[in-house]
Order: C-alpha cells, then structure tokens, then sequence
C-alpha cells in the first residue's frame, strides 16, 4: 500500500530546516501525492551550547531526540547532517539514503583577512572540531584556537561582534543558506581532511517501515553512499566520534574508491595518515584496511588520550 502521508523530524537550526526543505522538496517530485509534514525538535546539543560536545556526549546529541521520535512512532524520517551520526545506529533504525554529496571542504571565514596564511600570529580562530584545530594547528602553531559552538547564524554573529579574528565552517552550511559570500577560502582537503560524511544528508527511518523504505529509497546516491560507507567503516573501527581528532574522505573515479585517513594527537604535532585504492564494490573493507594502516602506525596510543 502506498504511503500518503508523513513526518519529518528535525533539529530546529536554520541550517537543519533548510536541509529537511531539500530533502522533503525532492520527496514532493518523486511523489506528488504525497503531504509532508515537519516535526522540529531542539536536541540537548542545541541547548547546551555553554560547552564543548565532547563533555556532554558528543555528536549523538544532535540526533538522540529525532531517533527517539522514529522509535515512538512520532516521525516516519529524520534527516541528519551524515557527519552528525553516530557510527552505530540505534537497534531497529537504518539510513538506507545518503544523498549525493555537496561541497566536502571547510571554509575559513573572516572580517579582515582573506586567508589562514594572512593571519598575523596570535590571532583568534573560533572553531569547536578538533579535527580542525588539530590539523591546522598542525599549520599553523602560533594561533590562538577556540571553542565556538552554536548555529550557523550565531557564530557568524560572534565573528562580527570581534569577538574571534576568523572561524572555520563546513563550506556547505554556507551555501545551504545562501552565505556563499562569507566565504574567504576554501582549505584543500590535503590542508583539512574533512570528517566522515561532511557534505552529505542522510535520511533515518524505522528498518521495518517497509512502505517508507520506498519512498526514500530512490534518494539515494550510489557513488555517495559508497564512499560515506568506507568512511564511517574506517571511524567505527577506531571508535571515532567528534571526541576524537579522527578525518576520513573517499573519492570515487571510474570505479576506483580512493580513501585517506588521518588520526592526530591533541595539539597536531603528531598526524597518522593512510591511503588506498581498492573496488568502489569493496567501500567497508578499505575502510577498515585503512583504519587498520592507522592502528599499525599508533593511532590506537594517540586515542588513548581521548579516552
């Protein structure tokens, strides 16, 4: 039986809304029958923004609230941010959808400077990732790295009032929300490796909701999926969450998955990195080939101190 109708959930941020519009405008072209609502939800991460992710729980309390909607029958879906996500989901929900990936990199935004090279030393940089700090720092020691936690809008509110001299974002919120402007650079992925799944939607449901596993199904985008599989394959088996300065970033070529990875100590004086080509059929096992390099070149001492 064809579902007519249902419910989105999401975290209420600009940017979340905006990436559920995406989403819920591409359902309405597939199925143009369908009614689409919108549960919005304020998670514990978006409340607590007086402190950094990793002393209340990390990344899963942006997305604990929509998948506790999905299990008490609340909301049929949940889109989430794919570098939001846990590594393992909760028993009886699957992302069976990861759209096609949109701007991978991070930006550098400032005010006053046009690039990270152009900072003088000491300056100010407001970002809470300690993918990012630590590979930047790896860069550029003499700056002065701090936290900056909020919405989009609220740290770009926090640059403005001087409060930083520049702060590094995912590019693609920015452009989600038509701030492409604000942009000053982009870093290469070899400057900062991005983090699992950065760039990409991902869409949550219940594994046995047969009738919305069709519906959403067609979303997804095999080259995507494949490459967000070898990365969050490489992060699972080193336990990595944003509690960890952990990046992976898979490309695919002509049928070829190129995945690198990387793991670095906390101040970015020591970085593990690994490459490797393999089958795009093979995305979960170059995952975890790549996390075992990791592993065999420490990565395991340097996350202890995460621990």
């Amino acid at each position: 039986m064809t579902k007519r109708h249902i419910v989105i959930a999401t975290r209420e941020s600009p940017l979340a809304l905006q990436q559920t519009e995406i989403i819920k405008n591409a359902l309405l072209e597939l199925h143009p029958h369908l009614s689409v609502d919108i549960l919005g939800i304020t998670t514990q991460a978006d409340k607590r923004l007086d402190v950094l992710l990793t002393e209340i729980g990390g990344k899963g309390l942006f997305v604990k609230e929509l998948e506790e909607a999905l299990l008490d029958g609340r909301a049929d879906i949940a889109v989430h941010s794919v570098k939001d996500m846990t590594m393992d989901l909760p028993e009886g929900l699957v992302m069976p959808v990861i759209t096609k990936r949109s701007e991978p990199r991070d930006a550098f935004v400032s005010n006053h400077f046009a690039s990270f090279a152009q900072l003088p030393s000491g300056a100010s940089i407001g970002t809470s990732s300690l993918r990012r700090q630590t590979q930047l720092r790896a860069l550029r020691s003499d700056l002065n790295f701090r936290m900056l936690r909020g919405n989009m809008n609220t740290r770009l509110g926090r640059l403005d009032k001087g409060d930083y001299d520049a702060i590094i974002l995912a590019a693609v919120g920015l452009n989600r929300l038509g701030m492409s402007a604000r942009i000053r650079a982009y870093f290469s992925t070899e400057e900062s490796l991005p983090c699992a799944g950065q760039g990409a939607l991902g869409i949550e449901c219940r594994e046995d909701d047969q009738a919305v596993l069709a519906l959403i199904t067609p979303l997804n985008d095999e080259i995507t999926s494949r490459c967000v599989t070898a990365e969050r394959a490489l992060c699972r088996r080193l336990n990595g969450g944003c509690k960890v300065p952990i990046a992976a970033f898979a490309e695919i070529h002509h049928g070829e998955l190129t995945l690198r990875g990387l793991v670095s100590n906390r101040d970015g004086t020591r970085i593990l990195r690994s490459r490797l080509k393999g089958d795009a059929d093979h995305a979960e096992s170059i995952g975890l080939r790549v996390a075992e390099e990791l592993i065999q070149q420490g990565a395991d001492i340097i996350l202890k101190e995460f621990q």
